[in-house]
């Protein structure tokens, strides 16, 4: 029976965290912070919807399954972040006008 609120638990926190990201997405005003709630915000909610569907089914295949899910998410997902800012970076995606500093404008023009 606890085991039963836990995975709600973690399926509401990871339902949650993926409403954030995506509502993140389509609210923030620049690429690069629209990035940033997409990759951290959608990874931990990924990561706990993962953990509910292993502690759920609770066999050997399905916790391997789930677990190598979530490190290849774990590796994938900052580098796509990155790949991502750079090429808007290179492209010339104009920041937000509050940013404050350009410090790869400073490293990239060398």
């Amino acid at each position: 029976m606890i085991v039963e609120y836990i995975i709600a638990a973690l399926i509401l926190l990871g339902g949650f965290f993926c409403f954030v990201s995506g509502l993140g997405v389509l609210r923030l005003p620049d690429v690069l912070i629209r990035m940033h709630a997409s990759t951290k915000a959608g990874t931990l909610g990924a990561g706990l919807i993962l953990i509910a569907v292993a502690v759920f089914f609770g066999d050997l295949t399905t916790m391997t399954r789930a677990v190598a899910t979530m490190l290849f998410l774990l590796i994938t997902a900052p580098v796509a972040a990155h790949m991502i800012g750079r090429a808007a970076f290179r492209a010339g995606v104009p920041l937000w006008h509050t940013s404050v500093e350009d410090q790869a404008k400073k490293k990239l023009s060398r």
